[in-house]
């Protein structure tokens, strides 16, 4: 698996956890990009890794339709532990 080259920002709350999430689910980037499209967002890889990697603020659409993709309630987005669900 590949390790994020330039670490993390602080320009959003959710990104590592997102991250985590996706990876505890065991969806490829790739795929979990093509999940968010087909649920209505419209975004591009290289935007979803900066939102990931925290270098990029994300919107509260974004916000909604990834936690409804993941199957959490957005509250688990902003969620400081590690621990996935």
């Amino acid at each position: 698996m590949k390790t994020r080259a330039n670490g993390y920002d602080d320009r959003n709350m959710i990104g590592r956890r997102v991250e985590a999430l996706r990876k505890a689910r065991g969806i490829k980037q790739k795929d979990f990009i093509a999940r968010l499209q087909v649920a209505g967002l419209d975004i591009n890889p290289t935007s979803y890794s900066k939102l990931e990697g925290q270098t990029r603020i994300a919107t509260d659409k974004e916000v909604r339709v990834i936690a409804q993709v993941l199957g959490v309630p957005m509250e688990a987005l902003f969620e400081d532990n590690e621990e996935t669900e």
